[in-house]
């Protein structure tokens, strides 16, 4: 073989080898005719080898893609074919109807004002995304609306497609999100004007505040049709929008936000009557597709639609599948073929297992219905509470509500429900905006972020308010300033407290125990309302040990003649009752609400009257008791009897501490209180402003007022005093005796000490004296208390084993 090899390699001036097929071999050892006759051979071997590339070897490597197609140039065939290709996938057509499409096109530009708002939107509107599928979906509502209405009229309009619904669906294979309607579609005309031009309602303020850099109120002022349709670009690339109107043929509307364009479309009727708007996602807006996206948003913003809200959804379902018998039927050992055979007919039921499957079908979104549409006649107690659960996501039934229909300026929808239980930090957070009230707009939700829907001390009501009156381009900000919101709120506010007003006792009680604060804290910002809340409020009394009082109740006890409502503030009931204030009080048989809140005195401060009846605070000067011309009598001689000791504890024993010191007829028991002046702090309030977290250290901010020391002429101690005075002015017992009154009635009217160490020392002096202790007596310590603790014993070493002490520190050590 190698010498017919370097033969032919020879002939052919080749320097390599060849191994030829046996085949061939024959023809290269004859003369040069057999040569022609190998060649031709060869020729058709070379022929057939290239019909038969399957049975090639496969070479390793790789060749680039796109090699002889220019980057820069015309595309290449393949390319086209490609981008066709995927082109019917996004619509639906095949590469026909797309080229139709294509030509018969009609271009058209956006208006300038429409450029400019485009731009503001893709580049601006990044904070709140989700919006474009609320303005969308409220677009369908109208559209159904629409058709619906002219039903009424003309049912053959429903003829085409009578269901009205509205269909989402995502794709997420070519990253697109459809939605259909079924509602009045539009015309070539209708495309062209709506969509290619800006609604004028709320587009100058719109472009205005956009401009102006206000991305915070951007994304609320989207709404009306214009403005809501362009949305669709804060998270779409392209936006292919197929319409179907009765009095026109179908369209399609395609747009990649800087021009569009209008065709007919080529497949004909396909959507019998409606929209199809199909959004072809920018990369970041992916999660738009996701199924729990999608419902999450609806149940958001489009719960309450009119119309059904269809989404084609998966789900995996268990299925039974049978399975395949086993080809193997060959007999066992010890067994014939009659016998397989015989088993095989027994085993009549087929075998299965369960495998799971996915199933894709529609899935209504919204099947709770807006029940403030009802009349409230039609909806039973158990609709109120499933739907307030399924909106306020409270576990609890509420305790009350109130399903209305305002009329006037504004007329609205509302359902308000009271909570059952305070939320946990109600009061920590006080004043922070809460999202309790939802703002809906033609059943479209607008928002629950605003502040001044409900005033601060009603932030616990829940509810929704459902307006036609109202824009659905607007913004928190446009709303709180539209007067028709400061009518809603006027009279969501009546409503509220006239529910609460209209609650059984018990239910009442429930809802004081949780919110009682809160109609407290009402009395004193809302002026408008004050009286309304003042029937609500409820109070401890001496009325009743047990069950709280309202004002109207103590109004109709009041005795003949009374012209206030007496008040008596502390920590407690018990420490209320036993105030000094209060005994005559008591004892004449006059009611005294208790006020034990560290609220309840700020609420009274603002509340001057109630049905004409002013309140007094009974630890306050000035305290008609309505005494008889005996009792003035008697006090005008004690007063002349006690008038030098009045003023000697005014100018020299208590200058620093009281204003004046006088005769009263308010104690009964007790030898001396003290007293606020009318403007001045009771002892419960100046507790509560020493003890405010902001307050300065030391109680400064606590003005130093001086206060009035009533004493009580029968009590003996006083007497005694009188007696010590008259004895000895500059004696010691007399001033020691005054002092102890003064901080005693200190303690007893609610103020605190300001010299502890002093008070401790007068009372021991008092206590040496009433059990005959010598004043000199010194406390005796035993001496081994006085002695210092000894460090632990050491065996002592003899001075002759002791390590003398070197005067220098070894290196190491140093």
């Amino acid at each position: 073989q190698s010498t017919e090899s370097s033969g032919i390699n020879a002939e052919y001036g080749s320097s390599q080898t060849h191994t030829l097929p046996c085949c061939c071999r024959p023809f290269i050892l004859g003369s040069s005719c057999d040569m022609k006759l190998y060649l031709l051979g060869l020729v058709c071997l070379v022929t057939l080898s290239g019909l038969c590339r399957a049975e090639d070897p496969i070479v390793e490597g790789t060749v680039e893609e796109d090699l002889g197609k220019s980057t820069i140039g015309s595309k290449t065939d393949d390319e086209t074919v490609e981008r066709e290709e995927e082109a019917i996938k996004l619509d639906g057509m095949n590469v026909a109807q797309m080229k139709q499409l294509r030509e018969s096109a009609e271009k058209h530009t956006y208006q300038a004002e429409v450029n400019r708002m485009m731009k503001l939107i893709i580049n601006s509107l990044y904070r709140n995304k989700e919006i474009f599928l609320r303005e969308l979906i409220s677009n369908a509502s109208d559209a159904l609306d629409k058709i619906r209405f002219l039903s009424l009229t003309d049912p053959s309009v429903l003829s085409a497609t009578p269901d009205l619904k509205v269909m989402i669906k995502p794709d997420k294979e070519n990253h697109a999100l459809h939605i259909i309607d079924t509602g009045i579609g539009m015309t070539h005309d209708d495309l062209v004007k709506n969509l290619g031009t800006i609604a004028k309602s709320g587009t100058s303020e719109f472009l205005a505040k956009m401009e102006e850099g206000d991305t915070e109120v951007s994304s609320d002022l989207i709404g009306q049709f214009g403005v809501g349709f362009y949305s669709a670009f804060l998270v779409a690339d392209t936006v292919v929008v197929t319409s179907k109107n009765n009095a026109d043929e179908q369209w399609v509307w395609e747009s990649d936000a800087s021009s569009f364009t209008v065709a007919k479309d080529p497949r004909g009727d396909t959507l019998g009557r409606g929209t199809h708007i199909s959004l072809f996602l920018k990369e970041e807006a992916y999660d738009f597709l996701e199924e729990h996206t999608i419902k999450d948003l609806v149940k958001k913003y489009s719960q309450f639609i009119n119309f059904p809200i269809h989404m084609w959804t998966s789900r995996t379902e268990k299925v039974e599948e049978a399975v395949e018998p086993e080809a193997d039927a060959t007999p066992k050992e010890g067994e014939t073929d009659d016998d397989v055979k015989v088993e095989d007919e027994d085993d009549e039921k087929p075998k299965v297992k369960m495998v799971d499957k996915t199933v894709y079908d529609w899935e209504v979104m919204n099947d709770n219905k807006p029940i403030w549409l009802r009349s409230p006649k039609e909806v039973d107690d158990a609709d109120y509470v499933a739907f307030y659960k399924s909106f306020s996501k409270d576990s609890d039934e509420p305790l009350a509500h109130v399903h209305f229909t305002a009329e006037g300026e504004v007329t609205f929808k509302s359902i308000l429900f009271v909570p059952k239980t305070a939320a946990h930090d109600l009061y920590q957070d006080y004043g922070k905006a809460v999202d309790n009230i939802k703002m809906y707009v033609k059943r479209v939700f607008i928002t629950d972020d605003f502040e001044e829907m409900m005033p601060k001390y009603l932030a616990f009501i829940k509810g929704v308010v459902d307006s036609d009156d109202l824009p659905l381009n607007v913004s928190r900000e446009t709303l709180q300033q539209n007067k028709l919101l400061r009518v809603i709120k006027k009279k969501l506010v009546r409503k509220a407290l006239d529910m609460l007003k209209k609650m059984s006792a018990e239910d009442f009680k429930k809802f004081y125990k949780e919110f009682g604060t809160n109609i407290k804290l009402g009395v004193m910002e809302d002026h408008s309302n004050r009286n309304r809340l003042a029937k609500l409020l409820r109070w401890q009394s001496s009325n009743d040990e047990e069950e709280m009082t309202s004002l109207e109740g103590y109004v109709e006890r009041m005795k003949e003649k009374q012209d206030h409502i007496y008040f008596m503030s502390g920590t407690t009931r018990a420490e209320c009752e036993k105030s000094p204030f209060v005994e005559k009080l008591l004892k004449k048989g006059y009611e005294v609400i208790y006020l034990i809140d560290p609220i309840d005195e700020y609420c009274v401060q603002n509340l001057p009257e109630f049905e004409g009846k002013k309140f007094q605070n009974a630890a306050k000067e000035n305290l008609n008791l309505q005494d008889n011309d005996k009792v003035k009598e008697t006090m005008e001689k004690l007063g002349r009897d006690y008038d030098t000791m009045l003023n000697w504890l005014k100018e020299k024993v208590l200058t620093s501490g009281i204003d004046k010191a006088i005769l009263s007829t308010r104690l009964v028991e007790s030898p001396c209180a003290l007293v606020a002046s009318q403007y001045g702090y009771s002892g419960n309030m100046e507790r509560i402003m020493k003890s405010q977290a902001y307050a300065k250290s030391g109680g400064q901010d606590v003005p130093n007022q001086k206060k009035i020391l009533e004493l009580n002429p029968f009590h003996p101690l006083v007497q005694e005093m009188n007696k010590l005075y008259k004895a000895d002015e500059d004696g010691e017992q007399a001033k020691d005796l005054a002092h102890a009154l003064y901080d005693t009635a200190l303690l007893r009217s609610g103020y605190s000490l300001k010299d502890t160490v002093a008070f401790s020392e007068r009372m021991d002096k008092l206590l040496r004296k009433s059990y005959s202790i010598d004043m000199s007596a010194k406390v005796e310590i035993p001496p081994e208390f006085d002695e210092e603790e000894k460090p632990a014993s050491t065996e002592e070493v003899p001075a002759s084993e002791e390590t003398p002490v070197s005067e220098e520190k070894p290196k190491d050590e140093l």
